[in-house]
């Protein structure tokens, strides 16, 4: 597939500040291998419960460049990307009861109403009126300013003093690596547990698995720069699966293979590693979104009593997250590799695009 990067085009500004206009620059999606940085409809408050968020800083995860490789068919062209961001509230609908104009937010990857069925078991990700909608279904944060439905519910005040980088990260990464990688794969005290995939998920879930003292944990991946830096962020044990038999390794360096084995990547190659590591009793806990099949090795694994997870985030430990990133627990801006401007997005998305080359983890667009 061709990834045709459409230039953006010029502005030609009439003068008036940008509250007073109708238009704005957002990053939209028009079908696969192509995205326009360019003037758009500026959004507003369409139901008593929004807000309009003006974007300070944002970011593109590893599911827009999913998007871009056309992998999300609900996501149409014509829809601006990002789901990931924090910013300054501009203005709130005569429902909104929690935030007013001037509040600095974090922005929830994950809109939820709090009424509905799944809202009430704290699935937010499958809320019926929200989920995963920025980005996705509904224009999203890669833009100026960014209307989010629900603000009550899909909103964080930002602590006082807190640098906008490290709380961009709880927007969506470090809760999805701690729900969906840790706390689904039930990671516990003395566990040897191994993520295969050392970008920005499987680097969250490293950190947030150590809340719970695992004794050893594996990193796998290809990219000697993210192993480095995985072995310093606390990584017992790291493995090049490019240059070594990863399941061999840990099979011979372990009993019988890992407790907690988390796919981050979302690819056959590396749900397969882990299926084959998993030791009896264990679990797999994937993470990463997969835009094809995998071969489920059936046959082996029903005999191993494991159990094997999946999911979209909720983003029901964002508050206590915050509270770690607040008390200096853990320090998600150390993820963030490099810094544009918003109106570079697209060179951004390159630079994202060839993690390995640049050397890139997150990406910080400021606005």
């Amino acid at each position: 597939m061709s990834n045709t990067i459409i230039p953006a085009k010029k502005v030609q500004s009439n003068g008036a500040s940008i509250e007073n206009k109708t238009t704005m620059k957002g990053l939209v999606y028009n079908g696969p291998g192509k995205i326009e940085y360019k003037d758009i409809p500026k959004p507003g408050i369409e139901k008593p419960t929004d807000a309009l968020v003006k974007i300070v800083k944002t970011t593109i995860c590893g599911t827009d460049l999913g998007i871009l490789h056309g992998k999300t068919p609900s996501v149409k062209p014509g829809t601006t990307l990002g789901h990931e961001g924090v910013g300054v509230i501009e203005e709130v609908g005569a429902g909104v009861r929690n935030f007013k104009k001037g509040d600095r937010v974090i922005i929830s990857c994950i809109t939820a109403d709090g009424t509905c069925e799944y809202c009430k078991k704290q699935m937010y990700g499958h809320c019926k009126d929200g989920g995963w909608i920025l980005g996705n279904l509904i224009n999203g944060t890669q833009a100026e300013y960014v209307r989010i439905p629900h603000a009550d519910n899909s909103l964080y005040m930002a602590p006082e003093g807190l640098d906008d980088e490290a709380l961009v990260m709880l927007s969506d990464i470090l809760p999805t690596g701690h729900e969906i990688g840790v706390i689904n794969g039930c990671v516990k005290p003395g566990d040897t547990i191994a993520i295969v995939g050392a970008g920005p998920i499987g680097m969250s879930a490293l950190l947030t698995a150590q809340f719970y003292s695992p004794a050893k944990i594996y990193m796998i991946d290809l990219d000697e720069n993210r192993l480095a830096l995985a072995k310093k962020w606390g990584a017992t044990h790291t493995i090049n699966s490019g240059k070594n038999d990863a399941v061999k390794k840990i099979m011979s360096e372990t009993a019988d293979g890992v407790d907690v084995a988390i796919e981050a990547v979302g690819a056959p190659a590396t749900f397969d590693i882990c299926q084959q590591i998993v030791r009896p009793g264990g679990h797999v806990a994937n993470i990463g979104v997969h835009g094809k099949s995998v071969d489920l090795k059936i046959q082996d694994l029903w005999i191993r009593n494991i159990t094997i997870t999946m999911g979209l985030v909720n983003t029901n430990t964002t508050p206590m997250l915050l509270k770690t990133v607040t008390s200096g627990k853990i320090q998600p801006e150390k993820l963030i590799t490099h810094h544009f401007k918003l109106d570079e997005i697209l060179r951004a998305y390159e630079v994202f695009g060839n993690a390995a080359k640049e050397k890139a983890l997150k990406i910080i667009l400021t606005n």
